[in-house]
């Protein structure tokens, strides 16, 4: 390793004489005597086995050994200096300003931002809460949390973790309505839908339905928080995140609807934007909802 060491600082010394074109310049960049440098410079050269630079008493200049040699130092102190920059990021403390692309479903992130910010205040939280298909690079975000699959080559993911969806409407509406037993009886219903923002397409129900059958539509919306309040209030039924509804399923201000039919399950993922090395705040942010957000979903489904 000693010797690996010294190689680096005979190629910045023979950088530095090479640029300058003299051994004197080169010494006083580093502190050292034209002598020093020289004898640097030839211990180089022995190890070699080649001339770097001609000599003569009033000037030196490469060789076409040198000058090839000159091309691969260069690129050696420049990869080491990149990776320096990377060690400093990662060990930096995480601060700045994080912008985050979230879903319209605040009952299950928002309360870990909280948490988030204690743990590291440095970080400024800019949260822009949507529910339509972003370009996590085009528009600028450090993070976007969404569920389904990713195929952005240019992003790295994280799975936070799996949900299942749920049928709930309202006490008050199935009282007044009446409750389905099975998934045909849904066709008499007021159903709630959630409508793709980017296709205008409506989001199946998942196995709870046959595939086939045509299901009404009482009302549609891009967003799943109006549904929630919208079904809360007693408009009808909509298929929902567990994780959505979960806290108003046990205050019994929703009930599930057809509880004993197959769930649709989906991912959770984190997606940010690839990177050599990330930067404090992002990989901060990576590991607090990771861990977090999967804990979290786990105490939804139980």
């Amino acid at each position: 390793m000693g010797t690996r060491i010294d190689s680096l600082s005979a190629m910045s010394a023979f950088v530095q004489a090479a640029d300058l074109r003299s051994f004197k310049l080169a010494g006083q960049q580093f502190g050292l005597s034209s002598s020093a440098i020289g004898k640097t410079i030839a211990k180089l050269e022995d190890q070699l086995g080649v001339r770097l630079f001609h000599r003569s008493t009033r000037a030196i200049r490469l060789t076409h050994e040198g000058e090839i040699f000159l091309d691969r130092c260069r690129r050696v102190l420049c990869e080491l200096e990149a990776a320096e920059a990377e060690l400093a990021y990662a060990t930096a403390s995480p601060r700045g300003r994080l912008r985050v692309g979230v879903p319209f479903v605040g009952e299950l992130l928002t309360p870990l931002f909280g948490e988030f910010l204690t743990r590291y205040p440095e970080i400024e939280l800019d949260l822009d809460y949507n529910d339509r298909l972003v370009d996590v690079i085009e528009d600028g975000f450090d993070a976007v949390i969404r569920s389904g699959e990713v195929s952005d080559s240019r992003l790295m993911h994280a799975k936070l973790g799996d949900f299942s969806t749920r049928l709930v409407a309202a006490p008050s509406y199935l009282a007044r309505a009446g409750e389905p037993r099975t998934a045909s009886d849904l066709t008499s219903h007021r159903l709630l839908h959630h409508r793709f923002y980017e296709t205008g397409k409506l989001r199946d129900w998942g196995p709870a339905v046959p595939g086939g059958m045509v299901l009404p539509v009482a009302l549609a919306a891009t967003s799943l928080e109006p549904l929630i309040r919208l079904a809360e209030s007693g408009c009808g039924i909509a298929s929902l995140p567990c994780f959505a509804v979960a806290d108003r399923i046990r205050a019994g201000t929703l009930r599930e609807v057809l509880p004993a039919a197959e769930k649709n399950s989906r991912a959770m993922r984190l997606l940010w934007p690839r990177s050599k090395a990330p930067l404090p705040k992002i990989s901060a942010f990576v590991k607090f909802m990771t861990e977090s957000v999967r804990s979290a979903l786990h105490e939804t489904a139980e």
